[in-house]
């Protein structure tokens, strides 16, 4: 195992042996795999480009994180749910949820309008490290009620200093909750490093609360799959959770109001750049023949298909009505928010009034 985790996939796209995981995938598996990553990658560039043009308030990228989010999602089953935070773009497509549905939360149109129990994929959480807690009560729940699934809560690395985070992982531990905890290691919490976060390896936080831990190369998207894989089963077969810390890195800012050149050197991006998740699969792809340039420039095609699907839809946009911020706070009915929407209808009012 090399530092940067249990790993399949060299850089330069050969195999690698390990002895306790190992990848079958064959030439449909690999390409289905970097057509996700790379669609991912493409509508991910988007939504920088839409924050930049003044469409959307902020867009936190995805890129450098692909084989990570896109190997994770897939080794989880249908009736299997996911917490992710609010950088989980592939994940989010893996799951089936239309990206202009993440683009309108982003726009402030709404706070998130796809349905997590459709998808087994529930809202963007902007709080660090709170969806930790959220998805160990789900897990909770599920075991009650004697399903057979797991819950797959992500965070970065940032969230591990968070109490929420060790809460969760205790609560879960206490009770055998069948749930994977999936922590994208970037290595930047925002402009604060790993070595000014923790002393040791995240993954062995783990130990301290009495459940397993690992780590995996989080650019390659083989190993990346056979972990969770495993992780996801261990979980099911009530044996309590599971740690990932899928370790990756960042080649974007934190956020489109981040200037990442303030804390980083250049030296250390280009180092990551080498081990990009997307080249090393290609490599793959092209090494055992079961890519050709054909299938590259179809995929670069669908991807441009979506991100203009994405870019149109997201310039029809029309402003939400402000009565409809008291819309969905309650599941039902709820008299002080009738009154509270009457109170605001009436302030309003005064306005056209005046005019």
């Amino acid at each position: 195992m090399s530092g940067d985790g249990i790993r399949l996939l060299a850089p330069d796209g050969t195999r690698v042996a390990h002895p306790d995981y190992a990848s079958q995938a064959g030439p449909d598996e690999l390409r289905a795999l970097y057509r996700d990553m790379a669609i991912a990658r493409r509508v991910d560039a988007e939504g920088v480009t839409l924050q930049r043009q003044g469409e959307l308030a902020l867009w936190p990228s995805l890129l450098g994180q692909e084989a990570a989010q896109t190997g994770s999602v897939r080794a989880l089953r249908d009736g299997d749910h996911v917490f992710p935070s609010y950088r989980e773009h592939a994940v989010a497509l893996g799951r089936g949820v239309d990206p202009l549905a993440l683009m309108r939360l982003f726009r402030g149109v709404d706070h998130g309008s796809w349905d997590p129990d459709a998808h087994g994929f529930h809202l963007y959480t902007l709080v660090i490290g709170s969806q930790t807690l959220h998805a160990t009560g789900y897990a909770c729940g599920m075991a009650r009620d004697g399903a057979d699934a797991a819950v797959m809560v992500y965070f970065g690395d940032g969230a591990t200093s968070q109490g929420d985070v060790a809460e969760a992982f205790n609560f879960a531990a206490v009770y055998d909750a069948p749930i994977v905890f999936f922590c994208q290691n970037n290595q930047w919490a925002i402009s604060e490093p790993n070595e000014r976060q923790t002393r040791v390896p995240l993954h062995q936080r783990a130990q301290g609360f009495g459940f397993p831990g690992v780590r995996v190369d989080g650019n390659d998207v083989l190993a990346v799959r056979e972990v969770t894989r495993a992780a996801l089963d261990h979980a099911r077969s009530g044996h309590g959770p599971f740690l990932v810390e899928a370790f990756t890195y960042r080649m974007g800012a934190h956020t489109t109001s981040d200037d990442p050149s303030r804390y980083r050197n250049a030296a250390e991006v280009e180092n990551w750049r080498a081990k990009d998740p997307l080249l090393r699969l290609e490599r793959l792809l092209r090494n055992e023949d079961a890519a050709d340039d054909a299938f590259f420039a179809e995929t670069a095609r669908a991807g441009e298909e979506l991100a203009g699907r994405v870019r149109d839809g997201v310039r029809a946009m029309g402003s939400p009505a402000p009565r409809e911020l008291f819309d969905h706070v309650y599941a039902e009915a709820h008299s002080g928010v009738d009154r509270e929407r009457a109170a605001f209808a009436a302030y309003q009012a005064t306005f056209a009034e005046k005019g």
